[in-house]
């Protein structure tokens, strides 16, 4: 039986900087730090060859070369890894068009490189392919919101990105950095050139007009600072789809 991302290329966004946890990891890009005895990526793959990824485009910058050496050294069967490496920082956006030329799928997933969430992404595809919108994110709901920016949805469409505020308490929808993008919407992306995929891009775009799926029961950690690195084991080494 065919999977979610069997047809569809994914884009693995892992060129950053990775600041907030280079004090904790100094020698290695973010998504080679170690989570449960592994190195933070692999687990990632396990996720996506999970639903059937099949060809998986790394798009790279800072310390490259070392993730290039890892994939190379760790083949998976029956999948096919490609990098693009952007030659200064160009913002997620510009990473993205940059490897527009590698990014043939319709639509193409989007993924942060330093960001687990154990979500089940067929229901995600079936909403993107009915919505019609350029593009829909993935939401998922975290008990402690307040140092996340949250999201305000309304009827499976997104319409404001809230800004992070510390004093906020409990639960809300988060963006989990998942994304399915038109190649119309890859297009404009490549044309605008360094830019941060949601400050410029998405939130250019008028209210209501992007697609969101909420997952309310997902697992979500993202591994930025050293704190949410330390609890990471705990949410990759359960099971996932």
């Amino acid at each position: 039986m065919a999977k979610a991302l069997d047809a569809i290329d994914v884009a693995v966004l892992a060129g950053g900087l990775g600041t907030r946890l280079a004090a904790a990891v100094p020698s290695l890009p973010k998504a080679l730090a170690p989570v449960a005895a592994r190195p933070f990526v692999e687990h990632l793959l396990d996720w996506l060859v999970g639903q059937g990824a099949r060809r998986i485009v790394f798009l790279l910058g800072h310390r490259a070369e070392q993730l290039e050496a890892h994939l190379a050294e760790h083949p998976r069967a029956g999948i096919a890894f490609a990098t693009s490496t952007e030659p200064q920082p160009l913002g997620t956006g510009g990473a993205i068009g940059f490897a527009a030329s590698k990014l043939r799928s319709d639509p193409l997933l989007v993924v942060n490189g330093d960001t687990f969430v154990s979500a089940d992404l067929a229901p995600m595809l079936a909403a993107h392919r009915t919505n019609g919108a350029p593009a829909t994110l993935l939401a998922v709901e975290v008990a402690d919101a307040a140092r996340y920016g949250r999201l305000d949805i309304a009827d499976g469409r997104l319409q404001a990105f809230v800004e992070k505020d510390a004093s906020f308490a409990g639960a809300a929808a988060i963006n989990a950095g998942v994304y399915l993008l038109s190649q119309t919407l890859l297009a404009r992306i490549a044309a605008q050139g360094p830019c941060s995929l949601e400050r410029d891009v998405f939130a250019a775009l008028a209210p209501a007009t992007l697609g969101v799926h909420l997952d309310r029961t997902a697992r979500f950690v993202d591994i930025g600072t050293p704190e949410s690195w330390q609890s990471a084991a705990a949410i990759v080494a359960k099971d996932v789809p």
